[in-house]
This record gives structure tokens, sequence and C-alpha cells, in this order.
């Protein structure tokens, strides 16, 4: 066979090979065989390697299955070779251990590392001094994650064979403590330096006598690691802070490598000592190290270790970061600048807490923060304010957004374009996310920048985005807002002929809101009434409806009696409008100011117009359901009165069956409310109209039997458990399954 162009992990063995090697040789001589052939794999020559790896891929029928049969007879030859006197053999034997843990990992661990320890206890000097060459290697090869794993077995076996009886396993276990250290940084040093430490005190001198051998084996090859013994023992339980705040403020550059250490002993006393009396002291202490500290690997370290407590899941630890996070960030003589973003992320996840404590100090390191911004940077950082979520507590304190107000403004008056929208839609989710009382002390520094902007010339995206916070802030605060009303009135309407339509939109919605804290809104409902009637831009007039029916929905009791009249008056003789998006739009302002109208009105509307079945023009009918089914939606108790129940029945029954696709979607939709209607009121149910609405799903339209479908669904959401109907179930349920054979994809 030729393996010449495979890859290295292909084999070509077969079963029927396997089986056979097995019988002539047995498991033992083929495990050593095995075992062998697969070292020959990492030899010094290129030959032996090419011919071991021609044989092993003939032979073997799956690599990592076969190395886990004769891993145990491997890794006993592997501890020989590696504790060898021959260099050959040893680089033989960490190749091959190197190659042993990159193809098994995780799988091999678990065997490797008992057989590492039960080696150190080895009476054969060869073999410990095999086990740490072995660890140096396996550590080399694999992942700090699963280091970490085993760390528990590691630390121990490193520790006892750096006290070795013999030079050559303490060398070997000194370069064992590198590749350690190397992988898991200063928990090498906490779990194995101090014990070392105690034993250059131990009354046996041999012992005494090894254990500082190994130490300056250690120091040979990490010198900078082993200082002075002062800083391990200080940092171990109990930490003794004011010894260590003194050191550390003294001490200079000289023990920046200790700080991780430093500074989670510390953090951890200080979390020890909540609530208690020495609570203020250890935090002094802690502000003493962590405002010595001026260089840039120096505050890269107190901001990785303060940012990751400010996330841990223990309220202590993050009360602890908070408190240090805000000293930090007030009175660091340092510069912390290239750290705003995560900053900036979690001060704001802080202000998502309860705690009081953590609320303040958080607040207080945001605000610290901000000011320390230059115009530029205050810019540059509008998207690290990322928000989600209710109200946030951090933002209902007094002056709760105050701090973030700079930011946003900033943007929004002297940023780029896209800047300004980013701003003006991050401005929006701030204000969604705080209280009215606490936005009171803010309105007008809100409030003027973005009426500024929307009176310049930007871009669609801008104005949209201004106009949605702007509509935000009026349904937070309204009358708080009053003063601005005419200028606010002024600029929405101006939006709402905008060429953009979501401009267009986006003023109709911000004019609801500000319909809401209008004293005298005729002028207003007129303003839009004429712009109906006279645009002749058929996607303004559109947009002017939308609007025009958000501001009914909400405030149209605020309307006169003769405006509400010319408004009917207008709407009703529009209903019949040959344009789908204006007679649309028309139905179902039509069908929200019915809320508003005398009842007698309502009924002749329904009894004598809508009703009646004599709409020849099936544009005229089209709208005329559109009325029927927002009427329903919006104001079914203004509907379903005298006789008008029956008559909107048989009307829905009839026009469900329609082959004109939009008028049978439009009683699909009436039906639905009406049911809605019926079963929260615990009325009598009809029946009919639920078969009316099962049987929707036969028809020929696609379009209809997924509203259908969907008025399945929004019946399900807005019916409690105890509304629901079984009989409505029982005619439903069938149909919506049967639905899932339709072959067409809907």
């Amino acid at each position: 066979m030729t393996t010449e162009a495979a890859s290295e992990d292909d084999n070509f063995g077969t079963e029927h090979s396997h089986t056979a090697i097995i019988h002539f040789l047995g498991d033992e001589r083929r495990n050593r065989v095995l075992s062998g052939l697969y070292m020959g794999r990492s030899d010094v020559l290129l030959m032996v390697r090419q011919a071991a790896l021609h044989v092993w891929k003939v032979v073997v029928t799956n690599t990592p299955r076969t190395l886990r049969e004769i891993l145990p007879t491997l890794f006993g030859l592997l501890i020989g070779c590696l504790a060898s006197t021959s260099y050959d053999k040893r680089q033989v034997a960490a190749r091959t251990l190197g190659d042993l843990v990159r193809k098994l990992g995780e799988r091999v661990l678990p065997e490797l590392i008992p057989i590492l320890e039960n080696g150190l206890n080895s009476d054969h000097s060869d073999q410990r001094q095999g086990v740490c060459i072995g660890l140096s290697e396996i550590m080399g090869s694999t992942s700090n994650k699963m280091v970490l794993t085993f760390i528990d077995s590691l630390v121990p076996t490193v520790r006892k064979a750096l006290c070795d009886p013999l030079p050559e396993v303490r060398e070997a276990a000194a370069k064992t403590f590198e590749s350690l250290h190397s992988t898991v940084g200063s928990r090498a040093l906490d779990e194995i330096l101090p014990f070392m430490l105690e034993g250059l005190s131990d009354p046996d001198p041999i012992i005494a006598e090894n254990t500082l051998d190994g130490l300056r084996q250690v120091m040979s090859i990490k010198s900078k690691v082993v200082l002075p013994y002062l800083v391990p023992q200080l940092t171990s339980p109990p930490v003794n802070t004011k010894a260590l705040s003194i050191l550390v403020s003294v001490a200079g550059e000289a023990l920046i490598k200790y700080l991780p250490k430093i500074l989670s002993a510390l953090l951890e006393a200080l979390s020890d000592a909540y609530g208690y009396s020495n609570e203020a002291q250890e935090n002094e202490y802690y502000q003493t190290v962590i405002l010595s500290v001026t260089d840039e690997t120096g505050i890269r370290t107190i901001m990785d270790t303060l940012l990751i407590s400010a996330n841990s899941s223990d309220l202590c630890t993050r009360k602890s970061a908070a408190s240090l996070l805000s000293a930090f960030c007030i009175h660091s003589p340092g510069n912390y600048s290239q750290y705003i973003s995560h900053l900036l992320r979690c001060l704001l996840k802080l202000l998502v807490e309860k705690d009081k404590d953590i609320l303040q100090k958080s607040w207080e390191a945001l605000n610290a923060v901000i000011k320390g911004m230059n115009a530029a940077q205050q810019i540059s950082h509008v998207s690290d304010v990322e928000l989600n979520g209710t109200e946030l507590p951090g933002f209902c304190l007094p002056k709760g957004i105050t701090p973030l107000l700079p930011v946003f403004r900033e943007a929004i008056l002297n940023g780029l374009p896209e800047e300004k929208e980013n701003a003006a839609q991050g401005l929006g989710e701030v204000i969604f996310l705080t209280n009215a009382q606490s936005l009171q002390l803010s309105v007008v520094h809100i409030t003027g920048p973005l009426i500024r902007i929307l009176g310049d010339r930007f871009n669609a995206a801008v104005k949209a985005a201004v106009l949605e916070t702007l509509s935000i802030l009026l349904h937070k605060v309204n009358v708080l807002l009053k003063q601005f009303l005419p200028q606010l009135q002024t600029t929405f309407l101006k939006a709402l002929h905008d060429q953009n339509r979501n401009v267009r939109l986006k003023a109709g919605k911000a004019l609801s809101e500000l319909v809401a804290i209008h004293s005298r809104a005729d002028p207003l409902f007129n303003e839009i009434h004429n712009g109906i009637k006279n645009s002749d831009d058929s996607s303004v007039r559109e947009t002017m409806l939308h609007a025009l029916r958000s501001i009914v929905s909400r405030s149209g009791d605020k309307m006169s009696d003769a405006i509400k009249k010319q408004i009917y008056v207008t709407l009703l003789s529009m209903i019949g409008h040959h344009e789908d998006a204006t007679r649309s739009a028309v139905g179902g302002c039509l069908g929200a100011i019915l809320k508003h109208i005398a009842s007698g009105q309502v009924y002749d509307l329904f009894n004598n117009i809508i009703l009646t079945n004599n709409a020849d023009d099936l544009i005229v009918k089209h709208g005329h359901t559109i009325v029927l089914f927002v009427a329903l939606k919006e104001c079914p108790n203004e509907v379903l009165f005298s006789n008008l129940p029956e008559k909107i029945t048989s009307y829905v029954l009839i026009n469900i069956l329609s082959e004109k696709v939009p008028i049978a979607c439009n009683a699909v939709r009436a039906s639905t409310y009406l049911l809605d209607y019926y079963l929260v009121n615990k009325n009598e149910l009809p029946l009919n109209v639920v078969v009316a609405l099962a049987r929707a799903m036969n028809h020929s339209s696609n379009d209809v039997k997924q509203l259908v479908a969907k008025s399945c669904t929004h019946l399900s959401k807005s019916l409690s458990a105890n509304q629901s109907n079984i009989d409505v179930l029982k005619y439903l349920v069938p149909m919506l399954v049967n639905g899932t054979k339709e072959k067409m994809v809907m």
C-alpha cells in the first residue's frame, strides 16, 4: 500500500488486520510494538518518522481509539525515555507526549495525570525526573482550560517534586513550575511558593536544604517571580492589608507583576469586611494601593480586576468593586482613557442593581468618567451606551441621567449624521428607562438640542430618530414639555409633510403624544384635516391620515363638535377613494373616530350606509369593511348596541365568503375582533361567526388562509385561560391542523 499522499491522521488498517495482529502477537506485545511504532513517528530522523508513519497508517484502523487502548504501555515507555541520559530519547519522548496530548486532548488527560502522580512516588529517580519533564510537555501542549481542570492534582505534584531529594528531579521540577506558572499565572505562586517558604523552617535540615535548592532552581528560571517572600505571605489569609498598602504605595514598578494577586486578596478582604467596623479602614487601604499606580501596565491590571469583580455573582464583591471604581475614576492620577468603553458598559450594568450603595458609587464613577472626556471623546463613545430592559434604578436617582446628557448632546449637535442618529436613538433609550420624576431636571437640556436638529437640514434617518426620541419624552413627562408646545407643534407638522415616509409616520406618532398635553387641540386637528383635503401628494395624504388616526385614538375627546363633524364628513366622502392606501387609511380613521361621536350618528352610519349590502361598487364596499373591523377593534361598545350586532354578524358572514380577497380579509379581521369582544365580555357566543372563520381556511386565496391563522394567534394571545371557550377551540383547532397539510408554503 502507499500512504504518501494521505493526511497524517488518515488510516488504512482494517478490522481484519487488527484482529490478526492481536491473534499473533497478543495484547501485551501488540501494545508494546504499537507504542514503539507511535514513538517512531516523532523520531529525530526523517526516514524513521516516515517509515513509522507509513506502517502506523497501514496497520491501525483508528488512531484515537488505538492510542487509548495502548496508553498505559505507551506512557510507561515515555516516562523512561523522558528521564534518559540520551538526548535523542528525551527529544522523541517529548515530541510524542506533545503529539499525544494534542491528538487526544481532554480525553487523554484524565488518564495521564493519575499515571504521573503515581510515577512521582517511584523509587527510581529517572522515573520521577521523567514525570516532571512529562508534566512540562503536557502543559505546553494543552489548553489553559484543561490545565485548570487538573490544577488540584498538578500543584501538589510540582510542589513535591521541587523538594525531591535528588537535584536532577528538582531541576526538572523547576522547568515544570515554569510551564505551570506560564499557564495558570499567580495561582502557581500562591499554592507552591508559600509551602516552600514554610519548608525553609522545617526542623529537618535535609528537607530544608532540598527546599532551598528547589527555590534556587526556580529562581534560576523565573527570578522575577520569586521575589521577597513577604508578598506571598501577606496575601495569604488573613490578608495583612495594612502592610500591603504600605508596601505597594512605595514599591513603584517593582511590584507591578504582583498586583493581580495583591488586588484580588485586598478585594476579598474588603468584601469580607462589609458591614463590620473595619470596613472603612479596609476601603482606605485598597484605595491607597490603586491610587498609587500610574503606569500603563498597572492601570490595566487594576481595570481588569475591578471590571471582573463588578460582574461577580457575590453582592459584597460587587459593592467593593463599585466603591473602588468610584474612587479610581474620581481620584486616579493615571490615564485610563483606553478603558472608557469597558468602564461605561460596566457602570451602566451596575446601574441595574437594587443596592443603594452600588447605585450611588456607580453613578459617581460614571459622572467622573464622562466629565474627564473632551468633546471628541464624548462623541466617539455614544455607541458604548448600551441599554435594555425596563426602568433602570440608577437612572431614577435624583440626577440619574445627568452624567450621560453631555455625551448625547455633543453628538447630536456636532457629530456626523450617523453619529447624530445613534445619539438620538440612544437618548430615546435612556429616556425610556428613566422615570418622569428623574427626567424633570433634564427636560430643557434634552428638548432644546433635539428641536434645533429638526430645524436644520439633515437626512431622514436623523430626523426619524429625533422625532421618535421626542415622542418617548412626551409620553414620559407630558405637561413638563408644555413650554415647548408651540415649537414642537410647528416642528411636527412640518415633518408631517417631509418627503420621507418614515419621518412622516414618526411625526404623526409624536403629534399623538403632543395632543395629550394640548389644552386647545382644535387648531391642530384643523391643520391636519386641511392637509388631508388639500394634499396633492397621495403618500403625504396617507401618512396624514395615519397621524389623524393616532391622534384620534389617543385624544379624540379633545375635538370640538364642529371639527369632529367636519372631519367625519370628509372621511365619509373619501371612503370610496380610488387609491388603496388612502382608502385603507380613511377607513381606519373613520372606524377610530366613532368612539367620539354621538351614538345616534354611529347607528345611522352602520344601519343606513355600511351594513346595507347595497354597495355595488366594490371599492366602496372595501372601504366599508375597513370601517367595520377598525370600529370593532377600537370601540366595540359604541358599535354593538340596539339591533346592530345581528346586522353586523350577517354582514360579516356574507363578506367572509367574498371572492375579492381584500374584502374577505377585512371580514376575517371583523369576525376576529367580534369574537374577541364576546369572549372577553362573556356574552352569548355567535357560533355562526366561529364556523365562518374556521371555513375561511378553505378560501381559494392563500392570503385569506394566512390571515385566518394569524387571527387565531391574536385570539390566543389576547384571551386569558378563563376567557377561552371550548366551542371555539372545537372549530378552530381542527381547521388549523388541516391547514398544516396545505401544499403551498405559507
